[in-house]
């Protein structure tokens, strides 16, 4: 049957639901039809695609509306054809998208309807293929309330009318395959919401490749062309990432760590990231790096923090394939790679998850519950299970695709609770009239059930800094699941009692031992993160107290404290070196202080520290247990000086870390030691090489069977100023 005009004029009017319903072959009452909608075309022929021979030529339906049909003589059966289109004197031959069959199976639909489709990703987005014999771009994208999408890009003029795409039933999934499309080519979708009206193009949800900032278009990429050369690290990399291994943490913004200084200040790519960045860290002796969100994101001063290209590793620095390659080097450098992962929140960006379909689709419909006020973002609707499966896919594809080791999950506490960070009438509580948020519990303890099963080895940590109970206990023991959490009170007490001036510091000695009260209810990393160093907050140099020498002791003293004290490290790019000023995002660190023997001292201290704490396993095996650490000396407030020994598993040997936080020197200081022998100094944070004045204990200390602190033994040491010190017992003894 001829096309009805209603169909042409929805066809021309970019408003037909169901395109497929009459556009390309079709069989009525024994004949078969072939239509097309060619806007401005002056002539549509159907050709063969082989011969290129004419098998009919098609007909304008109504004069200027672009679609155009013919009956197919002498045919009986479906058949492959190309269409050649004449314009304006030009001719050229295409396939037909509305040739093809749907790709997407029975299985996938079954499973995006259920919200439980654990690789999503490989059944929304594009993705390059051959598809019945021709090559080509399937796209598909969750939109159940519009009542129509289109694909747009160069292809097609970014003209919402000419490639609608067919919707596959309940799902609310429209697809497309189009030929002739390849790596590189840009898109979004086009769609009429709910109420009829036109939304902002949007970038696709699921999309593998971003345009460069300010552009916000997709980018089509092939997940299938790389080859990994780390089997051997993701073999053994679930033995290092236990909590009874040493876990030091380089946090790194990739866009300010170093840039290219003669090339107009330019980020550095990914490509010489997998060399300088991966030799620093290597070279420092950091057992991992965490890289500040890589999902391509819109506005640099967000620094990745609100996300619209989930599945998209930022252009800035290259292609997917260039930062899968920067991960390769990583792992056959023997680091570890986590990545910030923002489940939180996204922007209003009108590009982004926001009202995708005309509806509150990702994100909550009242404001109550989906709007952050402090970042002016909207939050995820967890209860939904689409968008669970959606965010819980998006974590397996970091994991399984780029071989990510772990996942740093930010402001887990904004999740938790519906009442974060809102005045009272602000929000809504949970069904039985509570506070906590029991949709994004859910949603987190799923997505370590299945982050932990079915990627093996990797790990994940919760940027959580409330009470919340069991934030690192396995999700049967009725814990959330993650791997670690960070210690957020014990950084905020430290760095707080650190800012003392030390003849004040006597009155604050709490600070520094109240964290071992909780010490061994989580798995807890210690964190100095960005979160320290802007905002107004200064550099962590800057928090200590004094001038010159002095301030560079007390912070040297203080990594010496923080890396004797049991849990995983964490520290921020620059801190290593002692950066003086603030973090800027804009610009590189300020390599020029390594000129400055203090600042040299500081990043040697740091390589050092990372050393000891690798080959010292009575510093991390235990850190999760409290028979792993013993207090020697915590109340000696009036001389605030702290003392206590770290326990590893059978046969490590003890360590004895005492830290001095004045600027007096304490000589025939007696500390009590678990059992007696000689104490290798193993380290002492007033060394000359860290910029100290050198004075120690000349490499070891016997002990005496003088009492002290309640023990037997104990050894008469020199404890500098504003130093920490680490005594390990010499097994040879």
């Amino acid at each position: 049957m001829p096309i009805t005009s209603q169909d042409v004029q929805a066809l021309v009017a970019g408003r037909h639901a169901d395109p497929f319903s009459v556009l390309g072959l079709h069989a009525d009452a024994g004949a078969l039809f072939v239509r097309a909608f060619v806007p401005g075309a002056t002539a549509v022929d159907v050709v063969d695609p082989k011969t290129a021979r004419v098998i009919v030529s098609l007909s304008e339906c109504e004069s200027g509306s672009g679609v155009f049909e013919a009956r197919v003589p002498r045919r009986r059966k479906r058949f492959s054809y190309r269409l050649c289109v004449t314009q304006d004197g030009h001719q050229w031959t295409a396939d037909d998208p509305y040739r093809f069959g749907p790709v997407m199976g029975e299985l996938d639909e079954y499973l995006l309807g259920e919200g439980a489709h654990r690789q999503l990703w490989r059944a929304l987005g594009a993705h390059v293929m051959t598809h019945e014999g021709a090559q080509g771009v399937h796209f598909a994208v969750w939109a159940p309330n519009a009542q129509r999408v289109s694909v747009v890009g160069d292809f097609n003029v970014w003209n919402g009318c000419r490639t609608p795409m067919r919707r596959r039933g309940a799902t609310g999934v429209w697809e497309i395959f189009v030929p002739d499309l390849h790596v590189g080519d840009v898109y979004k979708y086009d769609i009429i919401g709910a109420d009829g009206s036109a939304l902002p193009q949007k970038a696709d949800p699921v999309g593998f490749g971003a345009e460069h900032p300010p552009r916000t278009g997709s980018v089509v990429r092939d997940l299938t062309g790389y080859t990994w050369s780390d089997h051997a690290w993701l073999q053994r990399r679930g033995d290092l990432q236990k909590t009874d291994r040493p876990i030091s943490i380089y946090e790194v913004h990739l866009g300010s760590w170093q840039r290219v200084l003669d090339q107009g200040h330019r980020p550095k790519s990914y490509a010489e990231l997998a060399t300088d960045l991966v030799g620093y860290v290597k070279d420092l002796g950091f057992t991992h790096i965490e890289m500040m969100p890589v999902s391509e994101f819109p506005f640099d001063g967000s620094w990745g923090y609100q996300p619209v290209g989930l599945f998209a590793p930022t252009v800035r620095h290259g292609t997917a394939d260039e930062f899968r390659a920067l991960i390769d080097a990583c792992h056959a450098a023997d680091i570890g790679v986590l990545i910030d992962w923002v489940p939180g929140h996204f922007p209003e960006d009108a590009h982004g998850l926001g009202r995708f379909d005309g509806t509150a689709l990702y994100e909550h419909a009242d404001r109550k519950e989906g709007f952050h006020p402090d970042w002016n973002t909207l939050v995820y609707n967890y209860g939904r299970a689409e968008v669970s499966n959606y965010l819980t896919a998006n974590a397996l594809y970091w994991l399984q695709e780029h071989h990510i080791d772990g996942l740093r999950v930010d402001a887990v506490a904004s999740m938790l609770y519906r009442d974060y960070s809102r005045k009272d009438g602000e929000w809504i509580p949970n069904k039985d009239g509570g506070r906590e948020n029991y949709e994004a519990i859910a949603f987190l303890q799923q997505m370590n059930i299945q982050a932990y099963g079915e990627v093996p080895g990797i790990m994940t940590v919760a940027e959580e800094s409330t009470a919340f109970p069991k934030v690192s206990a396995p999700v049967d023991a009725g814990g959330l699941g993650f791997g670690f959490k960070w210690n957020m009170g014990w950084m905020n007490d430290t760095l707080s009692y650190m800012s003392e001036d030390p003849v004040h510091r006597k009155y604050h000695h709490s600070k520094m031992t109240f964290g071992l009260h909780y010490a061994f209810s989580e798995n807890f990393v210690l964190p100095l993160s960005h979160d320290e160093v802007v905002h107004g907050k200064g550099s962590i140099l800057a928090k200590m107290p004094g001038q010159g020498a002095d301030q560079f002791a007390n912070l040297r003293a203080y990594y010496g404290f923080m890396w004797g004290h049991p849990g995983k490290k964490l520290l921020f790019m620059g801190c290593e070196f002692a950066q003086a000023a603030e973090w800027n995002h804009d610009a590189q660190l300020d390599w020029h202080l390594l000129d400055q023997p203090l600042h040299k001292g500081v990043q040697a201290l740091m390589r050092d520290l990372n050393t000891l704490y690798r080959n010292a396993p009575a510093l991390y095996q235990r850190d999760a247990e409290q028979q792993g650490f013993e207090w020697v000396e915590e109340n000696a407030s009036d001389i605030s000086v702290f003392a206590w020994v770290r326990h590893g598993a059978a046969g490590a040997a003890p360590v004895l870390v005492v830290s001095n936080f004045t600027p007096i020197a304490r000589e025939g200081f007696r500390v009590g030691v678990p059992e007696p022998g000689r104490w290798v100094e193993r380290l002492n944070t007033n060394a000359d090489v860290y910029g100290g004045d050198g004075r120690g204990n000349f490499g070891a200390v016997d002990s005496d069977s003088v009492a002290a602190q309640g023990r037997a033994h104990s050894l008469n040491i020199y404890l500098p100023p504003l130093t920490t010190l680490f005594f390990e017992l010499d097994d040879k003894t």
